[in-house]
């Protein structure tokens, strides 16, 4: 069977993720890793923080997986250049392995991230329960409704390999309307492709698309869309509770509890199809709104 052109762009487009997530090791507890050679203007921060979990996870032992990251964007990356990723391997208990990851960039840090590893054991076991939505498949891709309304697929979602299928309204329609406005943002999500099995790379994945759709939901709230709006994530905190695949459906739960002095805060709750809650997220975001003039102070990196 011949592919589309639209299928072919897909799977080279995860073919360039997963490469570009491929870091190259320069010497021991350095990385180096690039960007996509289409992509935005500046470095997209679930990029970076992709990159620097492989980092991080490189220098830990296989049996010990990732449970949690706390992550900071600092300065904007340039798309340009190579992003050099240096590990400080901070701790090796008997339990738990820590490692800080500094990324840098023309000699300055762009980027920072903690990551605690946790060796597997039994333990009490609870969740909340997943929110009742409709299946994927009854949904619209949001490359398929922005196609519908603007006659074309925005840049920024083109190239991306997640396929993303929003249950509720999208920025620029509850700008439209009034009506739609909400504060909860549940978002279908899965790599457009096929995954190696390693967890390694499920949870980097996972933590790549984690950074598309939150401070959309801050958005949501006002009726706002990207248009007059500065927007970069200026924080990211995740939790990995159980495992999953990236490149099967996930309900990305989102919502946003505050906005204020500029900043923006959402969260999220991430749900296999069975209902089974793997991940849990926090984002605080700059969220500018720009003058007449089009003018906004600079923004840190995302």
């Amino acid at each position: 069977m011949t592919e589309s052109a639209d299928e072919q762009t897909r799977g080279q487009s995860l073919e360039g993720l997963l490469a570009v997530l491929d870091l190259e090791q320069i010497e021991v507890n350095i990385f180096r890793g690039s960007s996509p050679a289409e992509g935005p203007q500046r470095v997209f921060g679930g990029l970076v923080a992709g990159q620097a979990l492989v980092a991080a996870g490189r220098t830990v032992p296989t049996e010990r997986h990732v449970h949690s990251l706390h992550a900071y964007f600092i300065r904007p990356g340039d798309p340009e250049v190579p992003i050099v990723y240096e590990v400080d391997r901070v701790r090796d208990g008997r339990s738990f392995t820590t490692r800080r990851v500094v990324a840098v960039q023309h000699g300055k840090p762009i980027f920072t991230l903690s990551a605690s590893f946790h060796k597997e054991e039994p333990g009490l076991d609870h969740q909340i329960p997943m929110p009742d939505v409709p299946p994927p498949e009854d949904l619209p891709s949001a490359r398929e409704r922005l196609q519908a309304a603007f006659g074309k697929v925005p840049g920024f979602v083109r190239w991306h390999p997640i396929e993303l299928r929003p249950v509720g309204p999208l920025s620029f329609e509850a700008e439209r309307d009034p009506r739609l406005r909400t504060a909860t943002n549940p978002v279908w999500l899965k790599v457009d492709g096929k995954l190696p099995d390693d967890r390694l790379t499920q949870v980097c994945l996972m933590t790549y698309a984690s950074d598309m759709t939150l401070l959309d939901t801050v958005l949501l709230r006002h009726g706002r869309s990207f248009a007059g709006i500065s927007m970069a994530s200026l924080d990211h905190a995740m939790w990995f509770h159980r495992p999953f695949r990236a490149d099967e459906w996930l309900l990305y739960a989102q919502e946003a509890p505050s906005a204020q002095g500029a900043r923006g805060l959402a969260r999220g709750l991430v749900y296999t199809r069975d209902g089974r809650l793997v991940c849990s997220v926090v984002q605080e975001g700059l969220i500018r709104v720009v003058d007449a003039e089009g003018g906004s102070d600079a923004l840190p990196g995302s």
